[in-house]
């Protein structure tokens, strides 16, 4: 079984801006379920993928994602969709052994920059970027899945 095991943070400052460069990202929910089963369709550039994610436990859930055809991507984003969709720059940072995404949002969730880590184990140490701000891990409202339902904008 495919395993996501990731922590999130915001951001407390823009020293991870420092030759970071981005890729649009538009995403939507087919369907959300309260414990954070999703079903979302995603284009990044010129790709498009169907992704499923169970519900977490602890820090890990279960993912498996595929990629799919972008014309098929766009039409579930604009048919099957809550809307509007997640729109967001993704950033991808190495650092050490770990590789940091920052989401900046756009769009309905506009001012919202959160970094995520990827990790091999929930127990994995991981040294924290002087830019990384309150863990926000395991908080529903910052999932993707959440702010297609509820945007930062409305908080």
């Amino acid at each position: 079984m495919a395993k996501e095991i990731e922590r999130k943070f915001l951001i407390s400052s823009g020293g991870w801006r420092s030759g970071a460069v981005g890729k649009s990202y538009c995403q939507g929910y087919i369907a959300t379920a309260q414990k954070g089963q999703s079903v979302r369709a995603r284009i990044v550039g010129d790709q498009g993928y169907l992704t499923i994610k169970g519900p977490a436990n602890g820090l890990s859930r279960a993912e498996f994602e595929y990629p799919i055809p972008v014309a098929d991507a766009r039409e579930i984003l604009e048919t099957l969709c809550i809307q509007p969709p997640i729109e967001k720059v993704r950033y991808r940072l190495p650092i050490g052994e770990l590789v940091w995404e920052i989401d900046e949002f756009k769009g309905e969730n506009e001012g919202l920059i959160i970094a995520e880590v990827e990790l091999t184990s929930e127990s994995q140490p991981v040294d924290l970027p002087e830019w990384v701000g309150a863990e926000v891990s395991g908080q529903d409202k910052y999932y993707n899945a959440s702010l297609v339902r509820n945007p930062y904008s409305k908080w």
